[in-house]
C-alpha cells in the first residue's frame, strides 16, 4: 500500500471516488462504486478538481483551486510525478502498490538480474521497482507523452542511468519484432487496456488480441518465465479468467506457482473498492 500521505481513498459512492493525492483531493468517476452510497458526503465538496467524461473514454477537469502541474508523491524510493489528463488519470494507479512489492520480492529471489519486459507500461512505477532491484528494463507504452513521463520518473527517482529501454510503440508489434530478431526476456509484466490505440492507428481489443499477445510473451521467455504479472481492469474479466489467458499461452516447460486475485483500494473505515484483477506466476 502507498503510505496514507501520500494517497488515501477516502469516500466512493454514487459512480464515483475521492481521492487524495499527496495532499490535493480529487474527485473522479469510478464505475465500480455505482449503486453505492457515500459514507462521507460532507468531504466532497473539499475537492479541489473534479473530472467528468464529455465522449467515450475522454472527458474534462473541473479545476476549483489551482493544481501544481506537476505535483509528486513517493513510494520507497520512487517520485511520481502527477497531473490530470484528458483521460481522468493523473500518472499513477494506486491499486497497483502490491503488485509493485510483489515484483521487487520476484526480483530478488532470482538468480541473477532479470531482464523485464514491461508492456503497456504508462508512468513506470512497475519498471521503476524492477529497475531498483538490478533488473535490466525494457518499457514499452504506445504514446511517446507517456513515455516521456515514465522517463520523467526515472529522473526524479534518481533512476536516470539506470537500464532502462523506452520504447513508443504498439505493444503486440514490439512483440513480433523482438521474436524476429531473436531477443529473449527473463519475465514479462502486462496491464493491458480493454481498447486502445497504437502510435500508428493499430488497434487493441484485450478479448481478441490478450491471447496473441501472451503466446508471443511465451515464446520471449522460452515458456519459462522467472515471473510474469497480468493485470486488467476490463469488467466481465476477472483472475478467473485471467489465468485461463494465461495457462493456455504460456504452457510453461518448469513448475510455477501462480495467484489471483482483485486489485482493490480500501479507505481508512476499511471498506473495499474493486478496481480491477490480477493474475501472476513465478517459479517454484
Amino acid at each position: 500500500m502507498l503510505d496514507a500521505s501520500q494517497y488515501e481513498l477516502l469516500d466512493f459512492g454514487d459512480g464515483r471516488k475521492l481521492e487524495q493525492f499527496g495532499g490535493y483531493l480529487l474527485d473522479r468517476p469510478c464505475p465500480a462504486a455505482e449503486g453505492i452510497a457515500r459514507k462521507r458526503p460532507d468531504s466532497w465538496g473539499r475537492a479541489l478538481a473534479r473530472y467528468d467524461r464529455t465522449r467515450g473514454e475522454l472527458g474534462q477537469w473541473t479545476i476549483r483551486a489551482p493544481l501544481p502541474e506537476p505535483w509528486t508523491i513517493s513510494h520507497g524510493g520512487l517520485r511520481l510525478a502527477l497531473k490530470p489528463t484528458e483521460f481522468g488519470h493523473v500518472g499513477v494507479f494506486p491499486e497497483q502498490a502490491e503488485n509493485w512489492h510483489w515484483i521487487a520480492e520476484q526480483i530478488r529471489r532470482a538468480a541473477r538480474p532479470p531482464s523485464v519486459l514491461n508492456l503497456f507500461a504508462y508512468t513506470g512505477a512497475s519498471t521503476l521497482v524492477a529497475a531498483v532491484g538490478g533488473a535490466a528494463v525494457t518499457h514499452v507504452d504506445a504514446a511517446q507523452s507517456t513515455v516521456n513521463w515514465a522517463r520523467q520518473n526515472a529522473e526524479l527517482s534518481s533512476l536516470g542511468d539506470a537500464p532502462i529501454r523506452w520504447i513508443a510503440e504498439d505493444a503486440l508489434k514490439f512483440a513480433r519484432r523482438e521474436i524476429k530478431r531473436g531477443h529473449s526476456y527473463d519475465a514479462v509484466i502486462l496491464d493491458p487496456p480493454s481498447y486502445g490505440h497504437g502510435p500508428h492507428g493499430e488497434i487493441w481489443k484485450l478479448t481478441e488480441h490478450l491471447p496473441e499477445l501472451l503466446a508471443l510473451c511465451a515464446q520471449l521467455t522460452a515458456g519459462a518465465p522467472e515471473f510474469m504479472l497480468l493485470t486488467c481492469h476490463t469488467a466481465g474479466i476477472g483472475p478467473r479468467e485471467l489465468k485461463e489467458f494465461l495457462v493456455n499461452a504460456i504452457e510453461p516447460k518448469t513448475e510455477f506457482n501462480i495467484e489471483l486475485g482483485e486489485l482493490s483500494l480500501t479507505t481508512n473505515d476499511h471498506r473495499s473498492l474493486n478496481s480491477g484483477s490480477f493474475a501472476r506466476i513465478a517459479r517454484r
